[in-house]
């Protein structure tokens, strides 16, 4: 039996349904304190989860590993993995990267990212997260982090034109109670957070939740501690042979999520959009072709 390539997180995914009831157990409480949950000797795990321990044997074997230390394993290189800068990173795929040239493999790892993200999205989990994202009675506020902000400021350029009272925060946290001042229970707070997670970006996340705050979070394989608070929270899959972790397949499900939110209120969105484009010509900002 080969050692399965995928993470443990995808692998119950796969085969959640094949799954007994017990087994189903286990898995649960893994995933609600992923990895770690995983981490200790199987009795210990078994013990926490409230299962047998030879539930959980049963169980890491259906997921394609031949015993629970090579399970273990595996959570310790997630764990690794998630902790890793760039230096780790780089080393991690040019160990293993394969004759072919980069162009190929940046295309084959992008392609598979997106493919494995959009497929672990649930339907019913994304048209909540738009409709909190498309209520114009309530301000919706975007943020990001370190490398994230440039998809914050993407995502507040379109919502902003999509619907009204959209806020978007600075990338100083020092200046985010200004903005926790204003929000109230009912608002949305749209973040993105990927490893190395930013221990401001959860504090800011969990100051906004008791305020009432829906958060809804983009973040990547391996989630950023915000998924424990978020009301929605999708994990968009991130690793390339690069020493930087790629947002391709983040921005995709965020221009996903934007056209979903456009046609939650299409006759307003519509109508919005008119305006911008009588706007844009009085201030001549585009050229008008041919001119």
């Amino acid at each position: 039996m080969s050692q399965p390539t995928a993470t443990v997180r995808e692998l119950i995914r796969e085969q959640y349904s094949e799954l007994t009831q017990s087994e189903r157990k286990f898995a649960n409480s893994l995933l609600e304190n992923y990895p770690a949950a995983g981490l200790a000797s199987i009795t210990i795990v078994a013990a926490q989860a409230g299962v047998s321990t030879p539930t959980i044997a049963r169980m890491v074997q259906k997921l394609g590993f031949k015993g629970y230390p090579q399970f273990h394993k595996a959570l310790l290189r997630e764990l690794q993995a998630k902790v890793s800068g760039p230096t780790e990173r780089r080393a991690n795929w040019a160990s293993e990267a394969p004759d072919s040239h980069l162009l190929n493999r940046f295309a084959k790892a992008v392609t598979q990212n997106i493919q494995t993200t959009f497929g672990n999205v649930p339907s019913e989990a994304f048209d909540a997260a738009a409709q909190l994202l498309a209520r114009p009675d309530r301000t919706l506020f975007i943020v990001g982090g370190r490398i994230t902000h440039a998809l914050a400021d993407y995502a507040f350029t379109h919502l902003q034109a999509v619907r009204p009272k959209v806020i978007h925060l600075t990338s100083s946290s020092a200046t985010w109670p200004h903005y926790l001042l204003d929000m109230e229970a009912g608002d949305t707070l749209l973040m993105f957070d990927i490893r190395r997670y930013e221990s401001s970006l959860l504090r800011l996340a969990e100051l906004a939740r008791e305020r009432g705050v829906e958060v809804v979070l983009l973040t990547d394989q391996w989630a950023s501690p915000v998924a424990e608070i978020a009301s929605h929270s999708f994990n968009c899959w991130v690793e390339i042979p690069s020493a930087w972790d790629s947002n391709v397949s983040t921005l995709m499900l965020l221009e996903a999520l934007i056209a979903a939110v456009q046609e939650e209120a299409w006759p307003e969105t519509k109508a919005r959009y008119d305006r911008l484009d009588r706007l844009f010509e009085q201030t001549r900002l585009f050229r008008k072709p041919g001119g």
